[in-house]
């Protein structure tokens, strides 16, 4: 099958790659549409030492698997756990011991032909749920995983830094909340997207230290991380959101004089976001840029790392 390779931080298109056979309880996804996320541009700047097929945002339909399954379009979670270890066995199964994630960790991904995940993992796309609209799904999952560690009420002020994709998702996400929300980037027509939609906007170096409770870094990169927590009010609570490539280096006295909160928040629930894309209560079509066919990958990729560009999707 055809598929996009990376080795030693390098892309490749392959077209002698063995069509993946599901071990029990897994299932066959022919892939319909996947999305390039950040991650997986880190990924070729050596964020994780990955060799294999990245991509693990995708909208595909079961070729084989269960039953009830086949046929079906689907999305899936991105962990595949053993289910025994401590850490399942806990309720912390996005961090078993064990687990592969597709794209990332020890399994190929969803740039490809066809992939295959647990059966557990994959969720039915309601029919009212547009492909493109779906292939959403994970990265408005991570939105919404903020949600799940803070409680955020209308009378939180929340920042968000970085007005890219997951910005953006977790921009909507939050202003469903009706907390008091900021939103501050660099490019005006991605700040628009988000000013169409109610949303409070503006530039890094007009952000107010000390005013907010909650700062989400969505930038990936150290001067959005430093925006963030110059942001705080004492005892507030940074949010990291991106992957980094790179080290990153946060003012450590000021995190203990100001008894800052740090949190991590890596991936969410499928089911609230498949609501919400079904709902109509975010929008994400107007986030897509460009599709380029899988045997474009390398190209797709390039452009996906240009400055204004939001969601690149590969069509397989």
């Amino acid at each position: 099958m055809r598929a996009l390779w990376l080795e030693d931080r390098r892309l490749r298109v392959r077209d002698d790659v063995p069509l993946p056979e599901s071990p029990p309880g897994e299932a066959l996804v022919r892939v319909l549409c996947a999305g390039i996320c950040n991650t997986d541009i880190e990924l070729t700047r050596g964020y994780y030492p990955f060799s294999g097929i990245p991509g693990h945002e995708f909208v595909g339909v079961v070729a084989q698997g269960p039953a009830p399954l086949v046929g079906r379009r689907v999305v899936g979670e991105i962990n595949a756990v053993c289910g025994a270890c401590g850490a399942c066995v806990a309720g912390r199964r996005s961090h078993c011991e064990r687990r592969t994630v597709l794209g990332i960790v020890n399994r190929h991904g969803a740039f490809a032909e066809y992939l295959t995940l647990p059966a557990e993992n994959l969720h039915v796309v309601p029919d009212q749920v547009a492909t493109d609209a779906a292939v959403f799904t994970e990265p408005l999952a991570a939105a919404l995983e903020i949600q799940e560690q803070l409680s955020i009420d209308r009378n939180a002020r929340v920042l968000v830094v970085g007005d890219g994709k997951l910005g953006q998702l977790v921009a909507q996400t939050l202003a469903l909340t009706e907390c008091e929300l900021l939103v501050v980037g660099r490019h005006d027509a991605k700040l628009a997207l988000l000013a169409g939609r109610g949303i409070a906007t503006g530039r890094p170096d007009g952000v107010a230290p000390g005013r907010f409770d909650v700062a989400v870094e969505c930038t990936g990169n150290p001067d959005g991380c430093a925006v963030a927590q110059r942001a705080l009010r004492p005892r507030g609570t940074l949010v990291l959101k991106s992957t980094y490539a790179g080290a990153l280096t946060l003012d450590a006295a000021a995190v203990v004089v100001n008894e800052l909160t740090l949190v991590g928040s890596r991936c969410g629930p499928f089911a609230p976001a498949l609501r919400l894309l079904a709902e109509g209560r975010v929008a994400v079509e107007p986030l897509i840029h460009a599709r380029y066919p899988l045997r474009a990958a390398v190209e797709a990729f390039a452009h996906a790392q240009r400055g204004g560009v939001l969601k690149v999707l590969l069509e397989p």
